[in-house]
């Protein structure tokens, strides 16, 4: 207990027997102790060092303690001010090294990667190594993975991986568009559709996010894009915010074929075919009738026709007016 004044556990128990006895030959001592002669003689020198003990005159020769007070509170005192001196000089080291530790690993938050097959590799691999949920910006003109290419989706899926994607209206422009989306959301894809997303993005158990650095290559060239993954930090958390926002503004989409919902909401029965339900959602998802012509295989003319009756059944003067309806009475 008294390493702090500078004592070995020898010595304490020797300066104990010296303070109790008042008084002691090194013999005696030694046999008390459970020590050699010749190492109670060690101990002993080290304490007269010290100023702790002290030999008598007169034989036998003994050995006397030094008051507690004069030779030890001393020792102890001195030993606590350099404690605290070490204790501030190690808090020092301590935030020098989290610093170090924090610029050192800024680098290891965000990591570069450069080029399409790097990124359709980087995302593939997330995806299987995914296990609670991954987040989605779909944007049109595809630039690494094509749409309906994303095989890896529907093995997350089927093992039990939350889907929640968005997309923006112009995505639909893009062939095949709507059956693609159509069989992610019969797996269990969650999707929504805004105007204009801001990036492309995907995030994977909200512990690791992929977006652009740039919108493309050094000329513009999608096939070339520079793009950053960054883990745990205020950017992935302002990220997770970015889509948390944009999601709660979306629109569902129910581009199915079983009159659900494709935000996993209730069947709304007998209210709308499931074909007016997919016309409606990319209607009021932003998508022109010619591409929702396109992308459901009927005429434009049809189109126009069918959103013609869902005014009238809804009573809206205009598009608008229908969406708000659709909204409104769960048709969406």
């Amino acid at each position: 207990m008294l390493e702090i004044a500078g004592l070995s556990p020898d010595e304490e128990s020797v300066y104990g027997l010296l303070v109790a006895s008042g008084r002691a030959s090194a013999s005696d001592l030694a046999e008390r102790a459970g020590l050699t002669a010749a190492h109670t003689a060690e101990v002993l020198r080290a304490l007269t060092a010290k100023g702790l003990a002290s030999p008598t005159d007169g034989t036998p020769h003994l050995y006397m303690a030094a008051a507690p007070d004069a030779a030890l509170l001393p020792r102890i005192r001195h030993s606590a001010d350099a404690l605290d001196i070490a204790r501030r000089e190690a808090a020092r080291l301590m935030d020098s090294y989290r610093e170090t530790m924090r610029r050192r690993d800024a680098g290891q938050l965000l990591e570069v990667i450069t080029g399409a097959e790097a990124l359709r590799h980087c995302l593939r691999q997330l995806q299987k190594g995914a296990q609670d949920e991954m987040l989605w910006f779909c944007k049109a003109q595809y630039v690494a993975m094509p749409s309906g290419s994303n095989r890896d989706e529907f093995d997350a899926l089927a093992r039990g991986v939350r889907y929640r994607v968005l997309y923006e209206k112009a995505f639909f422009d893009d062939e095949d568009a709507v059956s693609n989306v159509m069989a992610g959301v019969q797996a269990g894809e969650v999707a929504r559709a805004v105007p204009q997303l801001p990036l492309r993005l995907a995030i994977v158990d909200r512990a690791v996010a992929v977006f652009p650095l740039v919108s493309g290559g050094p000329h513009g060239s999608p096939e070339e894009p520079t793009t950053a993954l960054v883990r745990d930090s205020n950017l992935l958390a302002a990220l997770i915010a970015l889509f948390e926002r944009y999601w709660e503004d979306a629109v569902p989409l129910d581009i199915d074929d079983t009159g659900r919902p494709a935000d996993g909401g209730p069947h709304v029965p007998d209210i709308l075919s499931p074909t007016d339900r997919r016309l409606l959602s990319l209607l009021v998802a932003g998508v022109s009738d010619k591409t929702i012509a396109s992308q459901m295989q009927l005429s434009r003319r049809t189109v126009q026709r069918r959103i013609q009756s869902l005014m009238e059944r809804s009573d809206a003067a205009t598009r608008m007016q229908l969406a708000w309806h659709a909204a409104r009475h769960g048709w969406l």
